[in-house]
């Protein structure tokens, strides 16, 4: 593929001249773009055995688990059926439930909040800064006598604040999940992310750094919890406990919903497992050559990474002085052939922006009494708005997310780098 790159003070495609890029760069994601035969083979040897059922001795689930766990560098790992129900499971785990307020970021997955819903608890959504992670001032702030969590986010890669947030939770004596459903794999000063809280939280999902389709793990190094997120997970689970590799439970039982892991799904997430390394390293390499490109600026600020060493690669965020400049500067873009728009913009309905949550900001519930807003156990009052974080969806409106895949060069992630700047010098 033969590109074109035209120095900085030739003409923006936008204006009529050459694009950087004369041909798109081919789509991709993480996880889904490196499957191959190995994949295959595994489901199709799962399938041949016709052994679909996850409590069994040596099932591809409990493997996975065990491979998880040692790879994480925890004790303890639950497959389960998505990102979500990790979640779930993990603040179940912690003892969330009915009365109890959860601090979460209004940039995130709507499940991140939903998962509060589902255990009982009520959703208390804080402001981000300029990590796109939560605000530990705003935390500060949020806290109420009825807060029993903090749900750190780790989006797009990126760890956030976690030792302020941590020591913020120390203080008030509050449990932390660590979302890592977008960072899979990612670390935060030597460490995984998920291992520095009480529990941490995996999507295997599409768009996740390994995939198989849908699927998720919770892990921690707390027996308590992780038995009481096995029990969340599956209200049979005493019945099959012989046949698990749970030896012995502390915890008495408790009736719960099903988020039992599908065999299929863990067949294929042992393999991408075993790629992990490969696809974060590569993206690592693209967000390198994409940083290394870029000229001081006036105009913007990069995305402040706590640990750069540490993020997956999978993206990189600039954030501009102005919304208007944010969106002049990704229309130029998209004519150079960059795949790119601000996070946030009127009619742009991102469910990972607390103002497109309707269903939570309107208090939606599944029954006529209102649960778990109304519900007798909660004697708080929390209310929601569009507008109830305005930094939030400031610092969105201003920021520009560059996404890099398994699908993308070195040279390609440059280009991008050399696009910005010659966007950057013509417009700033």
């Amino acid at each position: 593929m033969e590109q074109i790159l035209l120095k900085k003070n030739d003409k923006l495609a936008i204006e009529g001249g050459v694009p950087t890029f004369v041909e798109p760069i081919t789509p991709g994601v993480s996880g889904p773009s490196v499957v191959d035969e190995e994949e295959i083979n595994a489901v199709t040897e799962l399938l041949r055995n016709q052994q679909l059922f996850r409590h069994r001795e040596s099932s591809e689930t409990a493997l996975m688990e065990k491979e998880a766990a040692k790879f994480i560098g925890v004790e303890y790992s639950l497959m389960v059926n998505s990102g979500t129900s990790a979640l779930i499971c993990a603040l179940t785990g912690v003892g969330v439930g009915p009365g109890d307020e959860v601090i979460v970021p209004g940039y995130t997955f709507i499940a991140t909040a939903s998962a509060v819903i589902a255990t009982g608890a009520v959703p208390v959504i804080a402001e981000i800064d300029e990590s796109l992670g939560l605000n530990p001032n705003d935390v500060e702030k949020k806290i109420t006598p009825y807060t029993k969590a903090i749900v750190p986010a780790h989006m797009r890669g990126v760890p956030g604040r976690l030792d302020q947030l941590l020591e913020t939770a120390r203080n008030h004596n509050l449990r932390v999940v660590e979302d890592c459903c977008q960072s899979v794999g990612a670390e935060y000063k030597g460490r995984k992310v998920g291992t520095m809280g009480d529990a941490g939280a995996w999507s295997l999902n599409y768009f996740k750094t390994i995939s198989a389709g849908e699927g998720g793990l919770m892990y921690t190094n707390d027996r308590d919890i992780f038995e009481r997120a096995c029990l969340a997970s599956d209200p049979g689970l005493p019945m099959w406990q012989a046949a698990d590799h749970v030896a012995e439970w502390h915890n008495e039982p408790f009736p719960r919903q099903t988020y039992r892991a599908s065999e299929v799904l863990a067949a294929i997430a042992r393999v991408q497992l075993g790629k992990i390394d490969q696809i974060v390293n590569h993206q690592r390499s693209l967000k390198n050559a994409f940083l290394s490109k870029l000229d001081e600026s006036r105009n913007y600020i990069q995305q402040y990474v706590e640990d750069p060493s540490g993020d997956t690669g999978v993206s990189a965020s600039i954030i501009l002085h102005d919304k208007e400049m944010a969106i002049g500067y990704a229309h130029a873009l998209q004519a150079e052939g960059v795949d790119v728009a601000t996070v946030y913009n009127d009619g742009f309905p991102d469910r990972h922006i607390y103002s497109y949550w309707d269903a939570i900001l309107e208090k939606r519930s599944p029954h006529p009494t209102g649960y778990p807003w109304n519900d007798p156990a909660y004697k708080g009052n929390v209310e929601y708005s569009k507008d109830m974080c305005p930094q939030t969806l400031d610092i969105l409106s201003r920021t520009l997310r560059f996404d890099f895949h398994m699908n993308m060069s070195r040279e390609q992630a440059g280009l991008i780098g050399d696009a910005l700047n010659k966007v950057d010098y013509v417009l700033g």
